[in-house]
């Protein structure tokens, strides 16, 4: 259970070596955002909210609850769809998702919701750093969310957050076995690394909110962040 102002990278850490695993040179840690966010006091009560016309009127069309509405619309900065019981926007950071991934599920009280931390990328930075300096090991992080995705059914973890490595693996200008120029290949890794977690890390009861990889190789990069995998909206086929 994590409370603000709970210092996750050492919890981490002793969590490690508390299952015989410690923290080694080229892990990759995979974190939810709800322990990020609950740590960084993201968190609301909806009884605090007073909804607006706009998310009273949206909250009636969705059939959901005004206040909820109104949270949404304070995290986003465009609705990109609505119908009966979703909606569709595009967060500050940019993220196209349901509710501007805002979530109940594995936050304690009745009235209590967690919004995604403010710069996920930042919060992975120094999320990093800090297991760096504990741990004397080079690591890479991931701050992971689930969502929806178009035209196919069911949730998947993705990256809102990385740090340490390159989100996209760049194989354009490489040969297949033929000898084709591949014109069409960067490969997000981040997001199939969150994927591959989420098989150990779950939804529901598990109360593991964070996984090591391990043995998947990565260069350093110190400049890339989950945000250059979000698709420019100048390019955005399905807004």
């Amino acid at each position: 259970m994590i409370s603000g102002g709970d210092d996750v990278p050492r919890l981490l850490i002793e969590a490690a070596k508390r299952l015989e695993t410690p923290i080694q040179e080229g892990d990759i840690i995979v974190i939810t955002h709800k322990i990020v966010s609950k740590a960084e006091n993201r968190l609301i009560e909806l009884a605090n909210i007073t909804p607006s016309e706009p998310a009273a009127n949206f909250a009636a069309y969705t059939g959901k609850d005004p206040r909820v509405v109104e949270a949404v619309l304070r995290e986003s900065r465009a609705i990109r769809r609505m119908s009966q019981g979703i909606l569709i926007t595009e967060t500050k950071h940019g993220f196209v998702c349901a509710n501007a991934g805002i979530d109940k599920s594995n936050v304690e009280g009745r009235e209590t919701v967690a919004l995604l931390p403010l710069d996920p990328d930042g919060s992975a930075r120094r999320i990093r750093l800090s297991l760096e300096r504990l741990s004397g090991k080079r690591v890479s992080v991931i701050i992971s969310d689930t969502h929806g995705r178009a035209h196919k059914d069911g949730e998947v973890n993705v990256a809102i957050g990385a740090s340490g490595f390159p989100v996209i693996l760049d194989r354009r200008g490489e040969m297949d076995l033929f000898g084709y120029e591949l014109k069409v290949k960067r490969i997000a890794i981040a997001d199939e690394l969150a994927g591959a977690a989420e098989l150990v890390i779950g939804q529901a009861s598990e109360g593991t909110p964070a996984a090591i990889i391990r043995g998947y190789k990565v260069r350093v990069d110190e400049a890339s962040k989950a945000t250059d995998l979000i698709w420019p909206r100048d390019k955005d086929l399905f807004l």
